[in-house]
């Protein structure tokens, strides 16, 4: 241990988004403390920099406790309140980083780099004094009277206090290799039971007709339903076919509510309407009026495209030319199940690797709301994606970590 270990105050274990925005803040509350980032990568911020396809969304203009699951949204909501979206804004534009909003309500950087992003972080961490290290891999830490005592391949140190923010498992080509789950554990806290891939794509059988539809992009609505019928969640935006299955953001959505839902009930059904707003029961009625109009000219006309809407006719085994009073009520209700009740058989997801973020972690029952610090091990503060909470597909995980890092960094501070 090196002789000026001990006059270490704060040790964030996790130089990412949540760590870096808990650094800056314990670094400004309090300059006379000393603090330090651990982090096992080369570089810091490698999730950073491949969010938003390189843009980095950085949060959403309007973030609320319901576009968050694990946790329950009370709790989710306390932290939120803390750090929300308008002060994120102003806290990027302090560091000459201005978002702007797109449709969606997404926001980016006015540069569109997410490099922009993390040079504000790193300068904004350096400039309140904190100490990057990297790479320096912390593979234990042990909780003692004085403190902890973190250690790896690069040495040993001593700190008061400790900040988990190693995330989740997500692309864990970054560094989110899940070590964080370990070092939670043998500092008293548990894991859920489930830990899944979240905002993830999710495969088909291969020849599967949407497999075969790969590069359509469309609006559709995908459903999650419990074996009785009963409908647990929906989503409705884009949606991409692939060679292996579906994704875009109502794919990503729905992801972690199917995983979930399939350990809890073998039953449980994943439908896709290809037509929103549409029911099988309405589309029938459209095909019995049809009269000479063929089914397929017909889903042409409702804003399916062309190759999407022949591939549903063939695949309900009905003629995509013929004219519409020529079907039978059973191709009628084959081609209307088709298009807006598919139960897709989901063969698996294309794992964390693929995945944007990770839903289960560290319960926020065992944790201080007020600041993130743990209820089990003192001077031990857990945030970030290693906590048991994942939001939607628009900037929301990071307004997690942005939220938590304050929390957490201000409280140490």
């Amino acid at each position: 241990m090196s002789s000026d270990a001990d006059s270490i105050d704060v040790a964030i274990v996790g130089g990412g988004a949540a760590g870096l925005m808990a650094a800056i803040q314990a670094g400004r509350t309090d300059p006379r403390r000393r603090i330090v980032v651990l982090d096992g990568a080369s570089s810091l911020g490698a999730k950073i920099l491949i969010a938003g396809g390189g843009r980095c969304n950085v949060t959403h203009d309007v973030v609320e406790a319901d576009a968050f699951f694990g946790g329950s949204q009370n709790a989710i909501r306390k932290v939120l309140r803390r750090f929300d979206a308008a002060a994120t804004v102003t806290f990027f534009a302090d560091l000459g980083v201005t978002l702007k909003r797109e449709d969606t309500g997404k926001l980016f950087p006015t540069t569109d780099r997410a490099r922009t992003v993390l040079d504000a972080l790193i300068g904004a961490a350096r400039d309140a004094g904190v100490v990057l290290r990297h790479p320096w891999r912390v593979e234990t830490i042990v909780h003692g009277p004085d403190g902890f005592t973190l250690a790896g391949p690069m040495g040993a140190l001593a700190a008061r206090q400790v900040i988990l923010a190693t995330g989740g498992r997500a692309v864990p080509t970054t560094g989110s290799d899940g070590h964080g789950y370990v070092l939670a554990r043998s500092l008293g806290h548990s894991i859920t039971p489930h830990v899944l891939p979240a905002l993830v794509p999710l495969t088909l059988p291969a020849g599967h007709v949407v497999t075969q539809l790969a590069g359509v992009t469309v609006p559709a609505t995908l459903t999650v339903e419990r074996a009785t019928g009963k409908r647990v969640v929906a989503f409705t935006d884009s949606t991409l076919c692939t060679h292996r299955g579906l994704s875009g953001p109502s794919v990503l959505d729905v992801s972690r509510h199917w995983l979930h839902a399939r350990l809890e009930d073998p039953g449980a059904r994943l439908v896709l309407s290809w037509l929103p707003g549409e029911t099988v029961e309405s589309i029938d009625r459209m095909l019995a009026a049809l009269g000479r109009t063929s089914p397929g000219r017909a889903l042409h006309e409702r804003a399916l495209p062309e190759r999407l809407a022949r591939a549903l006719c063939i695949e309900a085994s009905v003629d995509p030319g013929a004219p519409g009073h020529a079907l039978t009520r059973v191709q009628r209700r084959a081609l209307a199940t088709t298009v807006a009740g598919m139960t897709l058989p989901i063969t698996g997801d294309r794992g964390f690797t693929h995945a944007e973020a990770t839903a289960g972690g560290v319960p926020l029952t065992e944790l201080k709301l007020e600041t993130m610090a743990s209820r089990l091990t003192p001077g031990l503060h857990v945030i970030g994606e290693l906590c048991d909470v994942d939001g939607r597909i628009g900037g929301y995980n990071f307004q997690w970590a942005w939220s938590s890092g304050f929390v957490a960094g201000t409280a140490v501070g």
